[in-house]
């Protein structure tokens, strides 16, 4: 008989935010995969329901390895009000600032629990920069997941090194980011403000905090695969000198109908009409249009956006806010396009053949979904990482299209509108002709190079192996 693997137990911590929870569900799914792995992830009470519906029916049956542990929010200490505990509902100006200060006051909570219950390492998101030292009280390793790409980390730390947007005089004029593999150019509208205005921000404090705590803490998971962006997974390792582990996609782990409906929020939509109404589409006829879940258009975009579609002539699927009034549009566009009110089944829908194209706002969980199925996209980054995602997927990758946003914003306002005929011309452009056809070829290879990454002995299954054997190897 062989010997069994040593019970290895694995803690999570992630941001109170959907882009930053939903793929640690999945790396925790991934991790307990493996035999003698059991997890524990922490959360806070209105937070609780994205995890434990998903692992209900393990939970019920009492076979689950999945373990949640609770921790209070301070939103009240922080100035914020009562329930407020997720990044979504702290948007406003001023806001985000206390949002991350109630999440600097879980610290005490984390220690308690990391003393009590000993784990063999913690997961914790790139936000709680000081959980290196808090784990390090206990002698445990600590893993930093921040839910970018490759690119996107190697992009952010040399803007952070070398500043190269002070070699410009104009918010509008391009500079290269230098020593990186391919010739990318941004400008100063395209990052933060307050990382290019002021000398010194919260938010460039948080920035550094973020990347110095990479080289600190034992490593980085990223939700990406080597035969991506293998120049940059090179970069990140052997120039920038990180201990890294590609283990993504991983929302290819959710392999059945009824695990893609439960990531994240209650769908707002019955599967089987959304799944009937794209069976009735044409091959490739149907343009996805999503803008994730922190994402507010303004009135003046949404009707810029419905002009733009109804111009088109494309069929379409647009998710919009609840409260979002797009006027007569829904009523004229019956049959041609689908809207849906709140949360969408976004896997379902982007794995679906109909489906042609996908408008999205470049968050790197939409980009690396729509990658592993196979789907080219129009690129509207608002901000975070999402202006390098979008060079990334149209000059890199070459698998999009831009529409046309030139400003970093979390409040748009008229001045960034993109108007009707920008949006028809992407939308044409991604569908239509020979351009459009190489890059549904090439998105297609990337989508088979995806899930040959997850198979027993592909790139990202080998490098979550290794890490978990390293990590048994620690606590011997």
């Amino acid at each position: 008989m062989g010997v069994e693997p040593k019970q290895l137990h694995v803690v999570f911590f992630p941001f109170m935010a959907h882009g930053h929870m939903i793929p640690t569900l999945d790396i925790a799914r991934m991790f307990v995969a493996h035999e003698g792995v059991k997890t524990t992830i922490i959360t806070t009470p209105r937070n609780a329901p994205t995890f434990t519906k998903a692992i209900e029916k393990t939970i019920k049956s009492g076979a689950s390895s999945i373990n949640i542990e609770l921790f209070n929010f301070p939103a009240q200490e922080a100035g914020l009000p009562e329930g407020c505990e997720n990044l979504e509902q702290a948007l406003g100006p001023g806001t985000m600032d206390k949002f991350f200060k109630a999440a600097a006051m879980l610290r005490n909570q984390l220690e308690q629990f990391l003393e009590k219950t000993r784990p063999n390492c913690l997961v914790a998101d790139m936000f709680f920069t000081w959980s290196t030292d808090s784990a390090a009280k206990f002698n445990i390793p600590r893993l930093v997941f921040h839910g970018h790409s490759f690119f996107a980390l190697c992009a952010l730390e040399i803007i952070r090194v070398y500043e190269p947007y002070n070699n410009v005089s104009t918010d509008m004029e391009p500079f290269i980011l230098p020593l990186l593999p391919h010739e990318i150019e941004l400008t100063r509208s395209q990052l933060a403000p307050d990382l290019w205005k002021y000398k010194e921000s919260e938010y460039k404090k948080r920035n550094f905090a973020i990347k110095e705590s990479e080289l600190k803490c034992f490593g980085v998971i990223v939700n990406s695969f080597y035969e991506l962006e293998p120049e940059y997974a090179d970069f990140y390792r052997q120039k920038l000198g990180r201990r890294a582990w590609h283990i993504g996609p991983v929302s290819l782990y959710n392999r059945n109908i009824e695990e893609k409906i439960q990531r994240g929020k209650q769908v707002s939509i019955d599967e089987h009409e959304c799944l009937k109404w794209l069976n009735s589409k044409k091959f490739n006829s149907v343009i996805y249009i999503c803008f994730g879940s922190t994402i507010h258009m303004i009135p003046p975009q949404l009707q810029e956006i419905a002009m733009g579609l109804e111009a088109s002539g494309k069929d379409f699927i647009w998710v919009v806010k609840n409260d979002d009034d797009l006027g007569g549009f829904e009523d004229r566009i019956k049959g041609k396009g689908l809207i849906i009110r709140g949360w969408a089944p976004q896997i379902l829908i982007l794995e679906h053949d109909a489906v042609g194209a996908f408008m999205t706002h470049c968050g790197w969980n939409s980009t690396l979904e729509a990658i592993s199925n196979g789907v080219p996209m129009i690129t509207w980054p608002m901000f975070a990482e999402q202006f390098y995602n979008e060079k990334f997927v149209t000059q890199i990758l070459r698998i999009g299209v831009p529409v046309g946003a030139k400003r970093y914003t979390t409040a748009p306002s008229l001045e960034d509108v993109v108007n009707q005929h920008d949006i028809e011309k992407a939308l044409r452009e991604i569908m239509e002709g020979n351009t459009a056809d190489g890059r549904r070829y090439r998105a297609k290879e990337f989508k088979k190079l995806a899930r040959k990454a997850l198979e027993e002995g592909g790139s990202s299954s080998s490098d979550l192996s290794a890490l978990i054997n390293e990590l048994r190897c620690l606590s011997t």
